[in-house]
């Protein structure tokens, strides 16, 4: 389909996340241009003038803005795109909703469950296209994953493990809150490693093996007191800094999970490992372009782990960029999003994950929350299918 359809972007947010964004909104019609959609970069939106015009100029967009409320009642943006701290999610998610607006919001979706209904609710009432960026569910090897999972090879699933390690908030000089340290600020963040880290492990995991029914979690905050940026104070630190948790899985597999910010020499160690009656697999987001497989069925003198690397057109999204044997990037597991995003909005089918199945990740998060605190299993609640 060519190019017939202009879609005015309103980014709120000029952090991290909003350059990966960005990004994926300039270089998805080049890469993608059988969808008949283009976003067009129309308003970015920040606090600070400078910093919100610096980087309007940077990646193009047409307008700045430093109130959010102006964006959203725009009438010439289509979608927003919500890239700004955890506390700010459901009061613009809910105004864009109420204006109209298709959706685009960071993850986690809130900082609770109960943060989190009325966001539903209220994209729901509007009938508005809505999706969350968990990205890495859109890694050509861990979408492999999902095609092999869902075509049976593995078998009946017995376990799945996952941690996500880093090293970043070690030293207690580190203060928290503020524009560049909100994770470390339990009112801004909602939780620390929790929501940010394992979020992402609970939202694949999920999708790769469905439900989780229970867990029984403990979590630990290292340092307990850290100077405010904002206050200039030193105050309680109410973020998990790790967390471990254990599950079962709605198909009877039990789960393994761990996430920190203490692993010294880790900066973004995500691994999976999925472990069936017939097969298992593992994946590395530091090797992200290669996906490991043991068939159980191979011949005994050959039987192994292989590694797979995708980087062949007939694996998923390779199709659209380079010759086999050559690897992409972190950066674009979010054009692929803003791809079947746009494609979403031609076929009328949701683009996943919605607001409702973040919803059901954000129940999993405040299971293990609330399990960590009481020392004791808690049922999650989650509705997965």
């Amino acid at each position: 389909m060519s190019a017939t359809k202009q879609l005015n972007i309103g980014l709120i947010g000029t952090g991290f996340m909003a350059r990966a964004h960005s990004n994926a909104y300039k270089r998805v019609g080049d890469f993608f241009p059988e969808i008949g959609y283009r976003p067009i970069l129309h308003t970015v939106c920040s606090r600070s003038d400078e910093k919100v015009r610096a980087f309007a100029r940077q990646w193009g967009y047409k307008n700045s803005v430093t109130d959010w409320k102006l964006l959203v009642e725009d009438p010439d943006i289509d979608a927003v795109d919500i890239c700004v701290p955890n506390d700010l999610h459901a009061e613009i998610a809910m105004a864009a909703a109420a204006k109209g607006k298709m959706i685009l919001c960071e993850k986690p979706l809130a900082r609770t469950v109960a943060e989190a209904e009325p966001m539903v609710a209220a994209v729901e009432r509007a009938g508005v296209p809505n999706t969350v960026w968990y990205n890495y569910r859109r890694v050509p090897s861990v979408t492999l994953a999902k095609q092999v999972i869902d075509s049976g090879k593995l078998g009946r699933i017995f376990h799945y493990r996952a941690n996500f390690l880093q090293d970043w908030t070690i030293s207690p000089e580190l203060p928290q809150g503020g524009e560049a340290l909100w994770r470390l600020d339990v009112h801004s963040a909602g939780s620390g490693v929790t929501g940010d880290l394992l979020a992402h492990c609970i939202d694949t995991a999920m999708w790769l093996n469905g439900g989780i029914s229970d867990v029984s979690a403990m979590t630990e905050t290292f340092i307990k007191e850290r100077k405010h940026q904002e206050s200039g104070k030193m105050e309680t630190v109410g973020i998990d800094d790790a967390c471990i948790f254990h599950c079962h899985f709605d198909n009877g597999s039990l789960g393994l999970f761990e996430a920190t910010r203490y692993a010294r020499g880790q900066k973004a160690l995500y691994t999976f490992e999925i472990n069936g009656e017939k097969a298992s697999l593992r994946w590395d987001l530091q090797d992200q372009n290669r996906l490991e497989y043991f068939d159980h069925g191979d011949e005994s003198i050959v039987r192994g782990w292989r590694s797979i690397h995708v980087s062949d057109s007939d694996q998923p999204y390779i199709d659209h960029w380079w010759i086999p044997g050559v690897c992409i990037g972190y950066e674009h597991t979010f054009v692929h999003h803003v791809a079947d995003f746009l494609k979403s909005l031609e076929t009328g089918e949701p683009c996943q994950p919605t607001f409702r199945q973040a919803l059901e990740t954000q129940k999993v998060c405040d299971a293990v929350l609330e399990s960590a605190s009481s020392r004791s299993w808690v049922d999650t609640e989650v509705e997965w299918g």
